[in-house]
């Protein structure tokens, strides 16, 4: 009898705490969870425009400072993946012309033939892409003295210029102990419903009562 005293105390001290009160808790931990992850995305996405802003300005010391900004912020705080990364676009631009300019400043009979080439294919295209520096080289390759021009273009290669940084599965932001919160409810409802579940077996077994 002392035993079975003892159950029905366990089980009376379990039901002092509802599981809808616990699963109440949960939803809320859950919300200001969502909401602290949300926010460490919008963290990676601000940044992240601030590298492309300082890319389209073209200034080296801040281009490295925001990608530097950018990898800290990644680096520690969960959620803020950065899909395909962050590319260096205009700065690949400005290289790839830079390396036709060099090529092309040398004398030659037909003139600066790489500002005709772009006179003829800048106007295609609203944005510099492969399809470009293709065209290019094909108006250079119309130009008798080309070949040379065109062998002598070292063109940078365009994956030194993609930035990708890992963000972790768990950072210790408010995010990270957020989920930490929801992660303690659930064991609690999982562990409460167990502990109900196998005090009643043990009472209807043992003691052929509930």
């Amino acid at each position: 009898m002392t035993d079975k005293g003892k159950v029905r105390r366990n089980i009376k001290r379990l039901q002092r705490v509802k599981t809808w009160q616990l699963a109440v808790l949960l939803v809320l931990a859950g919300f200001v969870a969502a909401t602290f992850l949300r926010l460490n995305n919008i963290g990676m996405v601000e940044r992240r425009a601030a590298v492309l802003a300082a890319d389209e300005v073209g200034s080296v010391d801040s281009i490295t400072n925001r990608l530097y900004d950018l990898q800290r912020y990644v680096s520690a705080h969960m959620n803020t993946d950065m899909g395909k990364g962050v590319y260096l676009e205009a700065s690949y631009k400005r290289d790839v012309q830079s390396a036709y300019d060099r090529a092309s400043a040398d004398s030659n009979p037909n003139g600066n033939i790489y500002k005709k080439a772009q006179d003829i294919c800048a106007p295609k295209f609203t944005r510099w892409s492969t399809a470009y520096v293709q065209c290019t080289t094909s108006e250079l390759a119309k130009f008798p003295s080309a070949a040379n021009l065109i062998d002598n273009v070292k063109l940078p290669k365009a994956d030194g210029y993609l930035h990708v940084f890992v963000s972790p599965l768990w950072s210790p932001d408010f995010a990270g102990w957020s989920l930490l919160v929801c992660l303690a409810f659930g064991i609690m409802i999982i562990a409460r419903s167990l502990s109900l579940l196998a005090l009643r077996v043990i009472l209807h077994h043992h003691y052929r009562s509930v």
